[in-house]
């Protein structure tokens, strides 16, 4: 079945066992409507703005490029499983905006994120992702609880 409601599909993953359900979802609808999915993950470099860049740094942010590009990997994975185009894409910035500037700029017709991705301390300085994602964007957003809600 191809659907002319979901042609571009954005899944955005940050990698954690808790985002895995929002994946399956997405690559689902993705599989029912035809559409093409954006694993899309964002290298957080808010976190890095007021650090002076050192050798420290720089491992840090090429540990945190080699999560991404796992991530989305592991999404493309999961999509060739089920017959589903995936196109892999890492980008860099603050994660709400990216995901939102992404799907707005690339005529995707629904974003897929997950809840409790971060948690613990993490979750409480960056605020939730998702809920950023929900309130600025102008594309719809599916929002997918973990299984693990506390």
């Amino acid at each position: 079945m191809v659907s002319e409601f979901y042609r571009n599909i954005v899944i955005a993953t940050d990698g954690s066992e808790n985002n895995q359900r929002a994946v399956s979802y997405g690559i689902e609808i993705a599989k029912l409507s035809g559409a093409t999915v954006h694993a899309l993950y964002v290298v957080d470099t808010t976190s890095f703005s007021s650090i002076p860049m050192d050798a420290g740094w720089e491992a840090m942010y090429e540990a945190l490029r080699r999560e991404g590009e796992k991530a989305i990997y592991e999404v493309k994975k999961r999509g060739e499983v089920s017959g589903v185009e995936v196109r892999e894409v890492l980008l860099e910035g603050h994660p709400s905006n990216e995901i939102t500037d992404f799907a707005e700029n690339n005529n995707a017709d629904l974003i897929v994120v997950g809840t409790l991705g971060k948690t613990g301390l993490d979750r409480f300085l960056m605020g939730s992702v998702a809920e950023k994602v929900v309130r600025g964007s102008k594309v719809p957003v599916l929002v997918v609880r973990s299984e693990k809600q506390s």
